[in-house]
């Protein structure tokens, strides 16, 4: 099977060759792709791996809470049958099931600062939520992982000329249409497939839409037997249940917890949503202010939309096939379910490349005459910019224009539209009803170059 290439692989690779090196904790949702991203760095580095997968040796709880870094250096070797080292990658997996393993390494990084150690846990943050655990603060690194991007899934299927053309192209060159065709189709193509590892390289190795789908039935299967390890009473399993089918229909929509269930009470749905976050099934983006940096806070905890772990997966379970993908016309497929606004949330959420926790937001305005919402809001820089995801070839601006206009922004603002045509940047004037004036530049890139608008962001910031 095809190896799948990964950006964060750049990052472990860095990290291996730090100078001042700390235990590295992969943080991310099952199955997309953890373990194998570190024995991948082991293979490219030609290094032994000493891996132990702490769900399958709970007894080991005791042994990391005595702290004694010898006496758990000799049980990992006893179970891996690899001797520990500078030139060995020691890997402790699910590392959640034991929590002990993760205050110890902190122990393990002051007494063997020359050993390497990556951790990694899917359920990670239900341990991390606990009141009593104490994290070994300023001793360990994270990494944040997330489903492939699709400049990842391109790669993968060995599109590596698109990549390069999108990567090199700056405003104002032309944009080749034939690329423009092929980039769209794949785009397409990654709504269904999306970016789990496995799926993908089902995809990849030609076993159809169908190989895709079993896949994605197994993940999808998987994350619902994992219910039961949220801590959760029988009742609560169903509410988890109930909200983990309602949200892949629901993207991107304002959440009402009556639209989830008549049954069951707010602060009930409230904490399976949290539960799921925690998880890392489903994204919160949160309504704010968004007139300044950081935009984290400015947060409105309590008015907020979700998104699913990844596309595919969301396809999938809202029954959206190949056959009718191929009949939408382009604003039915930006609408159906949100895809596209889906599509476009999971790349901007780790557009930090993983190195700090995934976070975004957007603005809403409700009124009694109308309301304004734009699509998501992120910063680059100190600069705050508005991203809208549109429907075909045009669409109105409104919302951004409204947002624009209540003037906490720079005289000459930047908007960033995702849409179905290719790339340019113009420059733009609105008169409000009142007669005010709004100026702006807008980036507009087609749905297939979210990997490359931070790129071009700054490009058009500084020019």
């Amino acid at each position: 099977m095809k190896t799948l290439v990964r950006t964060a692989q750049h990052h472990l690779e860095r990290w291996l060759d730090g100078p001042r090196r700390k235990p590295l904790v992969i943080r991310g949702a099952r199955q997309v792709g953890k373990s194998t991203l570190v024995r991948q760095l082991a293979r490219a580095r030609g290094m032994p791996i000493l891996e132990v997968n702490l769900e399958q040796h709970r007894r080991l709880e005791a042994t990391f809470a005595t702290l004694d870094v010898n006496a758990i250096m000799l049980e990992l070797e006893a179970i891996g049958r690899v001797s520990p080292g500078p030139g060995t990658l020691l890997f402790l997996d699910e590392i959640q099931a034991t929590p002990s393993a993760v205050a110890a390494l902190r122990y393990l990084y002051e007494q063997r600062p020359d050993q390497p150690v990556i951790a990694a846990g899917s359920l990670l943050e239900m341990v991390l939520r606990s009141p009593e655990f104490t994290m070994p603060v300023g001793r360990i690194e994270y990494l944040h992982l997330g489903p492939l991007t699709l400049g990842e899934f391109l790669l993968g299927v060995g599109d590596e000329d698109l990549v390069d053309l999108s990567s090199r192209w700056s405003p104002g060159e032309p944009w080749a249409d034939g690329a423009h065709r092929r980039l769209a189709a794949r785009q397409r193509e990654f709504l269904l497939v999306g970016g789990m590892p496995e799926a993908v390289a089902a995809y990849v190795a030609k076993e159809g839409i169908e190989g895709v789908r079993r896949v994605q039935c197994s993940i999808v299967s998987t994350y619902r037997d994992d219910f039961g390890k949220y801590g959760s009473s029988p009742a609560s399993l169903v509410r988890l249940q109930t909200v983990f089918d309602f949200m892949p229909g629901a993207l991107g929509r304002k959440i009402k917890y009556s639209n989830i269930s008549r049954d069951a009470r707010s602060r009930e749905l409230r904490t399976a949503l949290d539960l799921l976050t925690l998880a890392r099934v489903i994204w919160p983006v949160h309504h704010g202010d968004c007139s300044g940096v950081p935009l984290e806070a400015q947060l409105d905890p309590h008015v907020y939309k979700c998104f699913f772990l990844d596309v595919g997966l969301a396809s999938h379970m809202t029954g959206v096939d190949w056959s009718a993908l191929g009949r939408w016309n382009d604003r039915r497929l930006v609408y159906e379910g949100g895809l596209a606004e889906q599509f476009v949330g999971q790349h901007l959420l780790f557009r930090k490349g993983g190195l700090e926790l995934p976070s975004l937001c957007y603005w809403l305005r409700e009124g009694k005459a109308s309301n304004a919402e734009v699509d998501f809001v992120i910063d680059q820089g100190r600069s705050v910019v508005p991203v809208e995801v549109k429907a075909g070839t045009a669409g109105s601006l409104r919302s951004v224009h409204q947002f624009l206009a209540r003037g906490t922004m720079s005289s000459t603002p930047v908007v960033l539209r995702f849409d179905l045509n290719p790339p340019s940047v113009s420059e733009h004037e609105h008169y409000l009803a009142d007669g005010r004036p709004v100026r702006y530049r807008m980036l507009s890139l087609p749905l297939y170059m979210v990997d490359q608008c931070d790129r071009l962001l700054q490009w058009v910031l500084e020019h």
